[in-house]
């Protein structure tokens, strides 16, 4: 039996043809199956990152789409850093809802039509700290027991397309069965 959650929000969309840090917002996104973002550098049904791209170029792309909780910008306030949604290279940014406690397969449905299916968290990579000087380090922490935590956001591939716009609701579909947590992408 699959569990839905109450909805949360899509607070801004973003994309950009180009290979660059951030993403400009957008009033909307397509979403296309299998693909991506249409429009975004990082879509593709085979790996776009251009890191990943070197190392194996036929691999599939895990990270077609990229989520950002605005409540991660707020709790970065007090420590001094101040972020806009898209500064991070996210393509949706969401509130209201715990994107780093979903399991791995969740479906997020957007707006009317539109699924994301989890595949895992983003591993913050080191241009954050030339976006804004350590701020790396709030992304990645790291407990007194020596657990990694991780806040850069989820990714995921499309399982059914359409338009995004900021203001669309977001559904949470929890996977059937066992709740496996998510690991890096």
């Amino acid at each position: 039996m699959t569990r839905v959650r109450l909805p949360g929000t899509v607070l801004s969309v973003s994309r950009d043809d180009k290979h660059r840090f951030s993403k400009p917002t957008v009033s909307s996104i397509r979403l296309v199956a299998g693909f991506g973002v249409e429009g975004d550098s990082h879509a593709g049904a085979t790996v776009q990152h251009l890191y990943e791209k070197k190392r194996n170029p036929s691999a599939p792309n895990l990270c077609q789409v990229h989520f950002m909780a605005t409540e991660l910008f707020d709790d970065l306030v007090p420590t001094g850093y101040t972020v806009a949604p898209g500064e991070l290279g996210e393509n949706v940014t969401t509130e209201g809802i715990n994107l780093m406690s979903l399991p791995l397969g969740t479906r997020l449905h957007l707006g009317a039509q539109a699924v994301v299916s989890i595949t895992g968290m983003r591993s913050p990579c080191s241009l954050i700290n030339g976006y804004q000087k350590g701020l790396m380090k709030q992304l990645i922490k790291t407990d007194a027991a020596g657990t990694v935590h991780r806040r850069g956001g989820i990714m995921g591939v499309v399982v059914r397309g359409g338009v995004v716009n900021p203001g669309d609701c977001i559904r949470v579909e929890l996977p059937a069965g066992e709740q496996l947590p998510l690991g890096v992408v």
